[in-house]
């Protein structure tokens, strides 16, 4: 059982066609707001962020002007990525994949957006996945004739500016799922879904890239995902792989060099016993990662020993499976709770974390706006 591009898109139409289409209604929360959800709606034409008050006892409600407007048009279909949008100091980027563009938006103290400047040219075609580190900026751009990885440097004024010389061209059909730097700046790694390849680079002083020797390493599984450097030591590298077939998924863990070649961990690949975990996230301590399956759907957990190998701990189902579909999943800065976007409910769902136990909240899942195919959060 295969779940490419088209596949998951597929799979997530039929998904929203099972969700009943009036949706709850949010509802308010005494709780004190202790933070905020964002989430790209990808939203066909004028493309939208959604916005959400997070609250102490974990309920989410619309902030005040949600959603807010990114700039540039969405696809209004699945993107299959990780990392449509991030955070970068006080601003938010996304990738706005109908008009392939970026846009750059301020995140204020009340949780509003606002955009900076116009949206600017992704320098390819069908941009999915961003991510950024002290300024320097790549983006994994997906669709024929114009798949690549290219750089950008993001000013203190929200300004992004091509990096001239960065762009590393990938060949048609490759449909990178993720792009995606370590906690050092120093190492950059993209997952090639369709070809099963990762490509791996060390990241030079000017900010362009110099590909691992032996890059494109192949991977330990058909298709490549998520990936996520652990947050504490930057030179481990996971990666889900997605596409092994039913209850056959499994996380590779990688060991990086200096010059940025994988080496395998243990045993890796290791099981979840799961189908298609294509999402991943690791526990701001490195000592817990999660792969959320969007087929069963559910969320895998492993405890990551001291070198890296995985122990899988077990799975969480979620309370409500129908037609959920989740994809892209963030911790809060507290580590207290796990959000997944949901685009076959066109909803994000909620969990409590205690170390790698997981718990879905009482209030989940909320409802994104109408319209939402949502890929990427980010929680503050």
């Amino acid at each position: 059982m295969r779940f490419g591009r088209a596949s998951i898109a597929a799979a997530l139409a039929l998904a929203a066609m099972a969700v009943a289409t009036g949706g709850a209604t949010a509802l308010a929360s005494s709780s004190p707001v202790v933070g905020h959800v964002y989430v790209n709606d990808n939203t066909a034409g004028t493309n939208t962020i959604a916005g959400f008050d997070r609250h102490a006892d974990g309920t989410l409600t619309p902030a005040a002007g949600s959603p807010f407007t990114a700039g540039g048009a969405g696809t209004g279909s699945g993107l299959a990525s990780q990392g449509a949008v991030q955070r970068e100091g006080r601003f938010l980027l996304a990738v706005d994949a109908g008009s392939n563009q970026l846009s750059v938006l301020r995140i204020w103290a009340s949780g509003a957006l606002t955009p900076v400047g116009s949206p600017v040219w992704s320098h390819g075609i069908l941009p999915v996945s961003i991510t950024a580190h002290h300024g320097l900026v790549y983006v994994a751009n997906a669709g024929n004739g114009g798949s690549n990885y290219t750089g950008f440097r993001l000013t203190d004024t929200g300004r992004l500016r091509h990096l001239r010389g960065s762009t590393f061209r990938l060949p048609d059909g490759s449909q990178p799922g993720d792009v995606l730097f370590n906690a050092t700046g120093t190492k950059l790694a993209g997952t090639r879904v369709a070809t099963s390849l990762i490509d791996s680079f060390r990241v030079r002083s000017d900010g362009r890239l110099a590909a691992a020797s032996g890059s494109p390493f192949a991977a330990q599984g058909p298709g490549p995902f998520g990936s996520e450097f652990r947050p504490t030591s930057p030179s481990q590298l996971f990666v889900s792989n997605a596409h092994g077939g039913a209850g056959a998924g499994t996380v590779s863990a990688f060991r990086v060099s200096f010059g940025g070649t994988l080496n395998s961990i243990g045993a890796s690949p290791f099981p979840d016993h799961q189908t298609a975990p294509c999402w991943v996230e690791i526990s701001h301590d490195g000592q817990y990662l999660f792969a959320v399956n969007t087929a069963v759907p559910s969320i895998s957990s492993y405890r990551i020993g001291a070198y890296g190998r995985l122990h899988l701990l077990g799975s969480t189902g979620f309370n409500d499976p129908t037609g959920l579909a989740p994809l892209d999943a963030r911790l809060s800065p507290g580590g207290n709770t796990l959000w997944t976007v949901d685009t076959g409910a066109a909803a994000v769902s909620g969990f409590r974390v205690n170390g790698g136990n997981l718990t879905e909240l009482g209030s989940s899942p909320t409802p994104l706006p109408t319209g939402a195919t949502a890929f990427g959060i980010v929680v503050t």
